[in-house]
Parts: C-alpha cells; sequence; structure tokens
C-alpha cells in the first residue's frame, strides 16, 4: 500500500456521527451490538463539548478521501515509571480495508505520539477469542499481559457501591 493511500489526522466535532457509526460497527464486530448506548450527542460531548473528558482524543483513518478507521485514545498513569501512559481503547478498520497496514499504521501512529509526549508505555487489551488480533500484536513487539485480569462494575451494582460512600 502506498503510504499516500492513508491519511490519519484528528478527530473533529464534525466527526461525531461518523465515530458513532465506527463504535457499533465495532461493538458489531465483537458480539456487543446490544451493549452500544451511546448517541451521537454523548460523543459529541465527551470528546468535543464543554464538559468534555480532557484527556481522550480520537483519530480517523481516511483510505483515498475515504474513513475506514477510527482510534480512541487517553492518558492512563503508571504509579510504577511516575509517568502517564498512552492507553488505545478502540481500534477498528472496516473489514473490507483489513490487510492493507492500515492497523499498522495506526499502531505506529500512537506508538509515535506516546513518544512524542514522553510516555514509557502504550497499552491496549484485545478480546480473548480475536487470536489474529493477539499474534499480530506480538510481531510488533507488544507484550502479552497474562497475570492480570480486568474487571468492570457498572449499572446497578455501580449504584450500589457509589451508595456506600
Amino acid at each position: 500500500m502506498p503510504e499516500t493511500d492513508l491519511k490519519i489526522r484528528p478527530a473533529t466535532v464534525e466527526d461525531a456521527s461518523l465515530l458513532l457509526d465506527f463504535i457499533r460497527a465495532l461493538a458489531e464486530f465483537e458480539k456487543k451490538s446490544d451493549r452500544v448506548v451511546a448517541t451521537e450527542e454523548d460523543v459529541r460531548e465527551s470528546l468535543f463539548g464543554e464538559h468534555r473528558l480532557a484527556a481522550v482524543e480520537g483519530l480517523i483513518g481516511e483510505w483515498q478521501g475515504e474513513p475506514v478507521a477510527f482510534a480512541i485514545y487517553f492518558h492512563n498513569y503508571s504509579t510504577f515509571t511516575g509517568k502517564a501512559g498512552l492507553y488505545l481503547e478502540d481500534l477498528f478498520v472496516k473489514p473490507e480495508f483489513r490487510r492493507h497496514g492500515i492497523g499498522r499504521q495506526f499502531l505506529a501512529h500512537l506508538a509515535s505520539i506516546a513518544v512524542d509526549r514522553g510516555c514509557p508505555r502504550f497499552e491496549w487489551v484485545a478480546l480473548d477469542w480475536n487470536q489474529t488480533a493477539a499474534d499480530f500484536y506480538e510481531t510488533l513487539g507488544a507484550e502479552h499481559i497474562n497475570d492480570w485480569q480486568s474487571f468492570r462494575i457498572c449499572g446497578e451494582p455501580l449504584q450500589k457501591l457509589a451508595a456506600r460512600a
């Protein structure tokens, strides 16, 4: 793929609808479409609004001018390094545009952001059934960290825990 075929640019407020379309496509790929409750307004407000989450940023990948990929990322913090790292929340390439190096270019672009910002770490997670992705990440030098478990609390359990404060 000629490098000129893909342009990676920061997402803007005008991309809110496009970002939501990508989020829905990602959820479909992950077999979790029923979990997407975000609206275009949610995306617009959380990434670009007056009370936006300051650390959340987005990227759009355009192949010959057509939007084909997106990424959402933010800074996390490592107490061990005493520095902020870069955390990739989501990266999605439309299925018909896969195998053109787009994912690799996105990861390289994000790695350059991490390096430019002095982040000692660039992290993300992959679904345990997506071995193709895991294998790909390892070819880039990513380390599979299998001594950690992810936990999430939401909905009613979140409300109940918060009520204990």
